[in-house]
């Protein structure tokens, strides 16, 4: 039995449960978690140690017991999760309803504030477009994208949906799907299956290392250039910079990447226009075109795709032109 009492307090949830005969044995917070997985672990067991969560009407802890038939009451409490100062920083969205919001994260917005980041962050225009999220773990992000790396994040907007999400990327079911101009010209596409760590030596970097955390990303050619490649990247694994160091591992590194991207590469015999593009693209060309969930509520696949940036788009333009004017020896072809 599952009854949801919002009462006066609308900003309190009231769920009474009888424990069911499967249940019987576990923890507490096991049971609970059981019950209403659309809560996480960690924020039941702090419901329970507050005393919002009762067994027959008295408090117990997160390791006692329960029994088959014994009433179970939480009080579903919101309380403030993050204390960053909302901004009115512009939002591009491409979705949102009561449970998720997605958007296309724009150049050089850092995520989450941090030492150097205070403020100015895509968190702190969250807290903004909708002040709830001070409620949801950081404020409902559930993944990120580097400062510099552009496109689709999805963005819980409640409890539950935040939960739910979590869950779907611990389990690797949410799609997401991205672009990159990479230095070199690709035959086909493959698989990079190595594990990724801190760098050994250089803290800021990461790098594949072999006691390091598992890493998938897969990748096929999308379009070939004289000099460039523009692949399309799937992640089975979201590890820090991923698809850059996984890139750079098989010795195709992401165009103007500062860290992984190494020297500057320029086809034999380039425009101006292009090695205007090449030499001012100073980012990693990497944009996270598109992302496929489940919706937390309505239990329907939600795919939707975030348009590249300006910046990226002129490039891969200058990229084709000069493949289009060009032979593969450089040669500038003559038009008739």
């Amino acid at each position: 039995m599952h009854d949801i009492d919002e009462g006066a307090d609308e900003a309190l949830e009231l769920h009474r449960f009888e424990v069911p005969p499967e249940a019987a044995g576990l923890r507490f917070d096991q049971a609970l978690a059981q019950l209403l997985p659309e809560y996480s672990r960690s924020r039941l067991t702090e419901w329970i140690k507050a005393g919002e969560a009762t067994l027959d009407g008295a408090p117990a802890r997160p390791r006692d017991p329960v029994r088959a038939g014994q009433q179970i009451d939480l009080r579903a409490r919101p309380t403030r999760e993050v204390e960053a100062e909302a901004q009115d920083i512009p939002l591009d969205i491409l979705y949102a309803d009561e449970d998720v919001l997605v958007i296309n994260k724009g150049v050089g917005l850092v995520v989450h504030p941090g030492a150097g980041n205070p403020s100015g962050t895509l968190m702190n225009a969250l807290l903004h477009f909708d002040p709830k999220l001070a409620e949801v773990p950081r404020a409902g992000l559930v993944h990120r994208l580097d400062k510099e790396t552009t496109g689709a994040m999805v963005i819980a907007r409640s409890l539950q949906a935040h939960a739910a999400l979590v869950e779907q990327l611990s389990e690797r079911d949410v799609h997401r799907q991205y672009i990159a101009v990479v230095n070199g010209v690709l035959v086909a596409g493959g698989t990079v299956d190595a594990p990724i760590a801190r760098h050994p030596r250089d803290r800021i970097r990461m790098a594949v290392v072999e006691n390091g955390r598992p890493a998938v990303t897969h990748y096929r050619v999308r379009e070939r250039y004289r000099g460039h490649t523009l692949v399309e990247c799937r992640l089975e694994t979201g590890r820090t910079h991923q698809i850059r160091v996984h890139m750079a591992h098989v010795r195709h590194a992401i165009v103007g990447d500062p860290l992984y991207g190494g020297s500057l590469k320029l086809p034999k015999g380039a425009s101006e226009a292009l090695v205007a593009q090449l030499r001012g693209f100073r980012r990693q060309a990497l944009h996270a075109e598109r992302l496929e969930f489940v919706h937390p509520r309505s239990g329907q696949s939600v795919a939707l795709s975030a348009p590249p940036p300006p910046d990226l788009t002129a490039l891969i333009e200058a990229l084709r032109a000069d493949a289009a004017e060009l032979d593969p020896l450089g040669s500038r072809r003559v038009r008739r």
